[in-house]
């Protein structure tokens, strides 16, 4: 069992010595052939208005986000079990407020990202301080005993060319950090293509394996563009968030405290 300490807002990994000879020993791709992925970006699509959600997009009459989310229901074969998990979710529906979007859905949703790619990691951010480490400096995922999930999971990747090829485990409570996220298990496995196309465009497509909820492996395919006039990002929380559900779309309810 790998030892941990922590620390008031701060918690600390030791890894073993094997695995410091394993990166010793890595193949890592210089900085100089890295893609620049600087910049902020949207998806595309996905510029949130007002409310946090694209704009002039609510949700649909069967009760489901109309928006380009890579998680959205109408792509998922669900089991029996699936299912039941998404109709009671749908009856029950409530502006849930968190720290964060949480993943896979920061992944897909309205606040911007941004991609810092370096040889031994790539990390990806957004605007409500989500952040995803994806180590690419040849470690392996680590094993269920020295697992540590969060809302993020743990993630390692590897570069195909300019693809970044990304694996993603132990994702904490996939099914509760956002109101309109599938119903998603802490099983679920998520393997990400991520490819810049264009000056202003990465492609992207996530598989998602849950045989809990799915019946078959779900596939999702998006683009993120570069955002114009945008020159950095302002982390903020979601506790100050008033955007309330309303009919067939959200609104803001009125300040309190003199918020």
């Amino acid at each position: 069992m790998t030892a941990r300490w922590m620390l008031p807002a701060l918690a600390f990994c030791m890894w073993p010595g094997p695995v410091h000879s394993q990166l010793n020993e890595r193949a890592t791709a210089p900085a100089a052939v890295l893609p620049d992925w600087g910049g902020i970006w949207f998806v595309e699509g996905g510029e949130p208005g007002i409310s946090g959600l694209p704009q002039g997009v609510g949700i649909s009459a069967e009760g489901l986000p109309a928006i380009p989310l890579l998680v959205s229901f109408a792509s998922a074969s669900l089991t029996a079990k699936g299912r039941a998990l998404w109709e009671t979710k749908v009856a029950t529906l409530t502006n849930a407020k968190a720290e964060g979007w949480g993943y896979p859905l920061m992944m897909s949703g309205a606040a911007p990202l941004q991609f810092v790619v370096t040889p031994d990691e790539t990390l990806i951010v957004n605007m409500y301080r989500d952040i995803r480490h994806i180590y690419t400096d040849g470690r392996g995922l680590p094993a269920m005993e020295d697992s540590w999930p969060t809302v993020w999971g743990e993630s390692v990747g590897h570069w195909e060319g300019d693809t970044l090829v990304i694996e993603t485990v132990s994702v904490r409570e996939p099914d509760q950090y956002f109101a309109l996220s599938l119903p998603l298990t802490a099983q679920a496995r998520y393997t990400e293509r991520l490819r810049k196309v264009g000056p202003d465009r990465i492609e992207s497509e996530m598989t998602i394996e849950d045989p809990a909820i799915l019946d078959a492996p779900m596939t999702g395919r998006l683009a993120y563009v570069r955002a114009a006039g945008i020159d950095r990002l302002v982390h903020d929380v979601f506790v100050n968030d008033r955007s309330v559900p309303e009919g067939d779309t959200f609104a803001i309810a009125p300040p309190s405290d003199g918020l």
